[in-house]
């Protein structure tokens, strides 16, 4: 017999995964339209495309690690879902080899094989672990945190640690002592919801500092309700825009990177749009510092104006729509309020600057002459704006959405087919329209208290998310914030579950020091990210994988509902939050009202059977939960209003009673309730504001406008602890892209390592040499694992290429408080010290007891 190394045997056991994948992808090919289809109706009658010829997934990369309580032999397969969408877990000698995509997934991620790699990675955290100094000397030891020993403890060690100093908290500082509020992309199961666990343990307990906004869309958010009554319109459907729009903008939005994800899960429904989209003739413009991955696949006209300069652009190219008599004031009278008080500030009656396209193009660095034509051909053409929400994360972020309203306006087709502006084109597969059917609820979060700790609050309830680090360096500390007053109350502990603030938070290396205010902190994750590393207490929580749950998929288009069937024994010593959180509960005296006499599986149950209820007052059979459970999945269809929804069209056809939430029930140009606050950060219409940092500041000292943007590679920070990393770093770094000019004058060539710096903090880059991206504009992608080395002079140097230690800790505005975490001003060197080794995705220091 020949014998074979584990190496080949690894080898095989990957490319036999890869066949069987293939045999079945072209089994799928075979059935009818109808066959097909026959579990997804609505896949059937929508315009989505699939690819032409299905490919099979690369061959994985396994690691070396098998459960050595099981035969090779022993296997099978389930269903689960993700972020990244839904996959059907192959399972070998209970190790998980290979991941194949769910049959009627779109576009299965390019993250597939790093998902696969989570529960194996080397940066995954194995035991309940204590800082080495908190152990000794508690909360005096924090300013070690980060760089401390760990050492392990039984899990009845750890969750006493944390019960014992929750319970001092409440009972010497009261709830207003405590910040619970953790932020970040959690498991997508509805039971094992990580941060909706630990705020409804913390309510039970009597509560905690609650935030408000999100990282993602916190000046869009706060502003549009101002403009058209909601945060978040629902777009005009995909199937509508590819009837009847003639021209696709793509303002600051790359779809095909971030409808990757979706906050539950996902088909990818955008990607079989884009295919269509692709194929259908019509015209896609790209406005972009960066020619971005979707404009690349569309072949798109490319418009790159200096980061941060869009509202510019689009009042440049109002004034040319009023200056030629082709703005539309039937719509802006019918439809809007306070044109008069906007167009005086375009005219430059009220700062004596006449907004014209020569202004623009000076500002912008886009030639006069296109400003001009892109203004007639979105009027000549019927056009939908699609804003992604990249330019909202700056400095002044609320402006430019405000401003893409008063544009559409201008162009008068809001509530048209094809026409108008949607904001969420690029998120969760937004356009794609909703199909009808229940959604699927949780474990609530918000409960009454039921624990007598009764210390006064101090300070505000609710504070703004991205302020959180202004909130525990100066506590007592007073802001303005969307026309009220907050007070900071004063952070004694930390629980934080579900996220990583190390990649999310810009200018980490405030954050670093605004850390070690609280007395304690605790983390709950997967893996050893910084936060975790900084950290007195860590628990660690099963993947995915690793326990049941159940989803909904699609947050926007609600396609249906999904089981998430354990695949593999959770890895080490990690347990399912639910379990964490349901431990914690018992050991505080509230146990039985935390679980509500109710297992991991009873509340899957339960949260299924309420939707099943629902369902049938809608007129929509679930099947019973055993066959649903067995199966795997159920898909709604969708209706046809929906197929052919056109956003704002009934308040087009009939103002008055379709009225927008709006102080005047008109989209409102001009806000007289944000006008009476007086924030000279935001005016009461949109504006132009030059930022603090930007090309138009000139800075000698740090001359390259700087962007984060998201990575194709992982969401957000997550995946970065797999072999996900592997496909882009150059010598285990982030890349950064920067234009051939530039390189050239800085004398960096193609794979060098660059010093990335400005007066905030540093980082250690690969250069990545291309002309996707404009002229002294750089661009470090968002979610590396932050690294920061001390250097001789005492400085910090993160090694790795964490995005936000660069960006500035500013509030967008005093409206929104949001976060500026993709512009400023860095300065790029070629590297030439000693590399140090990168340790982010290994396991940290530990040492016995």
């Amino acid at each position: 017999m020949t014998s074979i190394s584990r190496r080949s045997f690894l080898a095989i056991a990957a490319a036999s995964g890869a066949a069987a994948l293939s045999n079945t992808v072209s089994a799928q090919e075979k059935p009818s339209v109808s066959e097909k289809f026959k579990d997804y109706p609505a896949g059937a009658k929508s315009a989505a495309k699939y690819p032409a010829l299905p490919e099979p997934l690369p061959d994985l990369s396994l690691t070396e690690t098998f459960s050595l309580g099981k035969s090779p032999l022993n296997e099978g397969s389930c269903i689960t879902a993700c972020h990244w969408g839904i996959v059907r877990p192959q399972i070998r000698g209970g190790k998980m080899v290979a991941l194949h995509p769910f049959e009627y997934d779109y576009a299965p991620s390019p993250n597939i094989n790093g998902l696969c790699n989570l529960p194996y990675s080397a940066s995954r955290i194995h035991y309940p672990m204590v800082r080495e100094s908190y152990l000794k000397d508690g909360p005096a030891s924090r300013e070690k945190r980060g760089t401390d020993r760990w050492v392990r403890v039984s899990w009845d060690q750890a969750l006493d640690l944390v019960a014992n100093e929750m319970k001092r908290i409440y009972a010497d500082f009261g709830p207003s002592a405590m910040f619970g509020r953790s932020y970040g992309w959690m498991s997508s199961g509805k039971v094992n919801a990580a941060i909706n666990l630990q705020q409804r343990l913390l309510n039970l307990c009597g509560g905690f500092i609650q935030t408000t906004n999100s990282y993602s869309t916190a000046a869009i958010g706060r502003i549009l309700p101002y403009v058209v009554g909601m945060s978040d319109p629902t777009s005009t459907s995909w199937d509508n825009v590819l009837k009847n729009s003639k021209r696709v903008v793509l303002w600051g939005a790359d779809p095909l990177v971030t409808d990757d994800i979706d906050w539950v899960t996902t088909l990818h429904n955008a990607a079989g749009y884009f295919r269509a989209l692709k194929d259908s003739g019509i015209k896609t413009i790209s406005i972009n510092p960066i020619a971005t991955d979707t404009a690349e696949y569309l072949n798109s006209e490319g418009i790159a104006p200096i980061p941060g300069t869009d509202c510019a652009l689009m009042l440049g190219m109002i004034h040319e729509l009023e200056k030629t008599g082709k703005c539309d004031h039937n719509f802006i009278n019918k439809y809007t309020s306070g044109w008069k008080e906007f167009n005086a500030y375009v005219m430059g009656k009220t700062d004596g600057i006449e907004k014209t396209p020569a202004w623009a193009s000076k500002v912008t660095g886009v030639p006069e002459s296109r400003i001009k034509s892109l203004a007639h051909e979105l009027q000549e053409n019927r056009t939908m704006i699609m804003m992604g929400w990249g330019i909202q994360r700056i400095q002044y972020g609320e402006q430019p959405h405000w401003m893409g309203f008063a544009l559409a306006s201008a162009l008068g087709q809001i509530g048209l087919p094809g026409g108008g502006i949607g904001t969420n084109y690029q998120y969760s597969s937004g356009g794609s329209p909703a199909a009808y059917g229940p959604f699927v609820g949780g474990v609530p979060a918000s409960v009454e208290p039921v624990l007598p700790y009764n210390k006064a609050w101090k300070g505000s309830k609710v504070i703004p998310v991205a302020r959180f680090v202004d909130c525990f360096l100066h506590p007592g500390k007073t802001i303005d914030f969307n026309g009220t007053k907050v007070t900071y109350p004063e952070v004694k502990m930390v629980m934080w579950a579900g996220g990583n603030p190390f990649a999310h938070q810009p200018s980490t290396n405030q954050l670093l020091e605004a850390w070690k205010i609280p007395e304690t902190v605790v983390v709950t994750d997967t893996c050893w990210t910084a936060t975790a590393r900084h950290a007195d207490i860590v628990l660690p929580a099963a993947t995915q994988f690793e326990h049941n749950d159940i989803t909904n998929i699609g947050t926007y288009s609600n396609d249906g509902i999904v089981a998430m069937q354990q695949a593999i024994e959770p890895q080490y010593e990690s347990k399912p939050d639910y379990w964490i959180f349901s431990e914690l509960a018992k050991r505080m005296g509230c146990g039985d009202q935390f679980t509500e006499g109710r297992s991991e599986m009873d509340w899957i149950k339960f949260i299924y059977e309420q939707s099943r209820k629902f369902g049938a007052q809608m007129g929509v059979k679930l099947p019973s939960f055993e066959n649903f459970w067995k199966k795997g999945y159920f898909l709604y269809d969708v209706r046809p209003q929906e197929r052919d929804y056109v956003a704002f069209a009934n308040f087009r056809k009939d103002p008055k009673r379709n009225s927008l939430g709006t102080e005047s029930g008109l989209i409102q140009i001009y806000s007289p309730k944000i006008a009476s606050y007086g924030y000279k950060s935001c005016l009461g219409h949109p504006s132009y504001l030059e930022p603090t940092e930007g090309l138009n500041t000139p800075n000698k000292k740090y001359p390259l406008a700087y962007m984060a943007c998201k990575s194709r590679y992982r969401m957000h920070s997550q995946l970065d602890g797999t072999s996900s990393h592997d496909f882009a770093n150059i010598l285990k770094r982030e890349p950064i892209w920067i234009n051939p000019e530039n390189a050239k004058s800085l004398g960096i060539e193609d794979g060098d390592i660059v010093l990335v710096k400005n007066d905030r903090g540093a980082l250690l880059a690969g250069a990545y040499v291309t002309d996707r991206i404009r002229k002294d504009t750089v661009v470090v992608h968002h979610g590396a694992w932050y690294e920061p080395v001390k250097m001789t002079d005492g400085t910090l140097l993160d090694i790795h290429g964490n995005s936000n230690t660069l960006t500035m800790d500013i509030p967008t505005s005093d409206l929104a408080c949001g976060n500026v975490a993709s512009s400023g001003l860095v300065s790029v060197t070629k590297y030439t010290g000693k590399l140090s080794e990168i340790k982010v995705w290994d396991q940290p220091e530990t040492v016995n007891q």
